[in-house]
């Protein structure tokens, strides 16, 4: 199977907006709480909490938090993983450091405003059809489908750009091929002159057209006849 991505803007109204700005601000709320769970029980005890762990926390702080309600329940759980593989990636990269191939391998850091910009629908919660996006939790959204999706729909990730637009990015998976690289021939180099327009390594010349000294020849005729034209005549002002 092949995985691929396919990218599409969306276009929410002002208050569907303001409810994708308040989902990702909770998600990024939980993984920033779940960070500082690990890393302070870690410190304190080397206590190691695993993402299972964390996913069944949810309930618990949907209790506390009733705001987290909003979210839909696979979205939230996603954000556990998410900070789960930041924890992996980091792991390896410590192995690679005392192997001497990597230098810094680089805590995961809490996430501001600008460094949590998406969050995801791992497996329902979605449904596409005539260029509307329904999203549970949120509604219908219009959607702009420049091209069609080839393959099985697996994951939907809601993506917020600098600019503040959306996009919908929909992870598939599909038995078809990518096209192959096309044989390369021959290579034929080309030299861009002024006696000739172009000239290739195998010696053949394309002429310059010419365009500006057959307009500048054409532009004169027309001023040489208006100037011959009296100059209350009717036939200078048609000219």
């Amino acid at each position: 199977m092949i995985k691929r991505t396919y990218k599409y803007r969306i276009y929410p109204t002002k208050a569907q907006q303001e409810i994708l700005e308040e989902h990702l601000s909770l998600c990024r709320w939980l993984y920033n709480h779940f960070l500082e769970e690990r890393k302070t029980l870690y410190e304190k005890n080397k206590t190691k909490v695993t993402c299972y762990d964390q996913v069944k926390e949810i309930p618990k702080l949907k209790k506390e938090k009733p705001e987290l309600r909003k979210v839909y329940s696979q979205t939230l759980q996603d954000t556990a993983r998410r900070l789960d593989k930041a924890f992996q990636s980091f792991f390896r990269r410590v192995k690679e450091n005392k192997k001497g191939k990597n230098k810094k391998p680089g805590y995961p850091r809490f996430k501001g405003y600008l460094r949590y910009d998406s969050f995801t629908y791992p497996q329902s919660g979605f449904n596409l059809k005539d260029n509307k996006l329904s999203l549970s939790k949120i509604g219908s959204l219009k959607i702009k489908l420049h091209r069609e999706i080839e393959g099985n729909i697996k994951t939907l990730t809601l993506r917020r750009t600098t600019t503040n637009k959306w996009y919908a990015c929909f992870s598939v998976e599909t038995n078809k091929e990518l096209p192959g690289k096309m044989e390369i021939e021959n290579i034929v180099g080309l030299d861009v002159g002024l006696a000739s327009f172009l000239t290739t390594s195998k010696g053949e010349k394309i002429d310059n057209p010419r365009y500006l000294r057959k307009s500048e020849e054409k532009l004169a005729k027309i001023q040489k006849c208006h100037s011959r034209k009296s100059l209350k005549s009717k036939n200078r002002k048609k000219s």
